[in-house]
């Protein structure tokens, strides 16, 4: 059976050279970063490069990277701190959100009584800008936590814009950028944030690992207490060989991404204009049909498939070996379908199946012409 991948926005494909270089460090390299013996201080040295690494390709200080084990730490680590020890008493945030984002105010609203304002959404799900400043207006201690890329319909912020209104305002800013940082060039010297957050998997790295940008003398800190680890900022045993396939994949993925966006955006083009000509009643949700205003690895698609065939359309793309999703892998399991499609759909058009599919630099146009071909058939 063939088998097609087309679920990236949920984990991508580690690259074999990183697979080879954590290899090397689990074999070779297996002292405890915090040891001063001649083991340990290898295994150190390793997780200081791979800082620098990270810290060099955002433009910032090697001091305000903290790995994490993912995003949604780097996420928590964020918000609950800027709530415990930075004086935060109102969280703004939208409402499409990553749930890493969502339930974690959600909880802090119930633990310290903070408000949550939800910025306004436009049709297309992009913010509104002109609420935003409003809502910064209030004069309270406020954090502005809103996602780069959005993971869903590919919507992206102009996160330099925002960085500029909570500067303004005296607001911090805080920004998931799980689904951006490995696929943009972002400059720490030159957007106005404070706060980010980032995963190894989402570039062809190892899972379970990340980190947080913390811009230095924030006044956080840690969630997690035990040693002296990531500067006192995060205690727990360095997970070295996932550090180092970070920084491999981080490193790659740079050093070739003019080459391979360009690919990956090819490969979206194709499939707008497959999908538009073989089903004209398709609506493409969000900005994900638009290349200038949605990320170039992600397509949402609401199909016109009657509402009684929906609910195993999912199911039978899987049973001819096409991996993609209603949504974020974090709802898998959940009988409620999208939050944020249900944000910007009518009534009607939630009852029809909208399915993301998210592209790699692996993928190919005939795996693309064989999604439609199936889709075709179910039809």
């Amino acid at each position: 059976m063939k088998q097609v991948y087309f679920d990236s926005a949920a984990t991508t494909q580690i690259r074999t050279e990183v697979v080879e270089k954590m290899t090397t460090v689990m074999h070779e390299c297996y002292g405890n970063a915090s040891s001063t013996h001649s083991f340990g201080r290898t295994s150190k040295s390793m997780v200081e490069s791979a800082r620098k690494t990270v810290a060099k390709q955002l433009n910032c200080s090697a001091s305000e990277i903290i790995f994490t084990s993912g995003g949604t730490e780097a996420d928590n680590l964020a918000l609950r701190s800027a709530v415990r020890d930075l004086g935060v008493k109102t969280i703004i945030t939208s409402r499409i959100e990553h749930h890493a984002v969502l339930y974690t105010v959600n909880q802090l609203e119930l633990e310290y009584g903070i408000n949550i304002a939800f910025v306004d959404l436009e049709d297309d799900g992009h913010i509104n800008y002109a609420h935003l400043e409003e809502l910064l207006l209030s004069p309270e201690k406020k954090m502005v936590s809103l996602m780069h890329v959005n993971n869903e319909i590919g919507n992206i912020l102009d996160i330099k814009r925002v960085g500029e209104l909570c500067k303004a305002n005296n607001a911090l800013f805080h920004s998931d950028t799980v689904q951006s940082v490995g696929h943009y060039e972002l400059d720490l010297q030159d957007i106005n944030i404070d706060f980010l957050a980032v995963s190894a998997h989402k570039f062809h790295g190892p899972k379970g690992v990340g980190f947080a940008f913390i811009r230095k003398h924030s006044g956080i800190k840690p969630l997690i207490f035990g040693g002296e680890q990531e500067r006192g900022a995060r205690a727990g045993t360095e997970s070295v060989h996932n550090i180092v396939g970070l920084e491999e994949a981080l490193k790659i993925t740079y050093a070739n991404l003019t080459e391979e966006r360009a690919y990956i955006t090819s490969l979206k083009e194709y499939f707008i204009k497959s999908i538009t000509e073989a089903f004209p009643g398709a609506i493409f949700n969000g900005s994900s049909g638009d290349l200038e205003k949605s990320t170039y690895t992600v397509v949402n698609v609401c199909l016109p498939i009657a509402a009684e065939k929906a609910p195993i359309l999912l199911f039978q793309l899987d049973l001819k070996g096409i991996a993609c999703s209603r949504g974020s892998a974090c709802q898998s399991g959940s009988s409620k379908g999208s939050h944020v499609l249900s944000q910007i759909l009518c009534d009607d058009d939630m009852q029809k199946p909208s399915l993301r599919f998210s592209f790699c630099k692996y993928n190919t146009i005939t795996e693309i012409d064989y999604v439609v071909a199936v889709l075709k058939d179910f039809m």
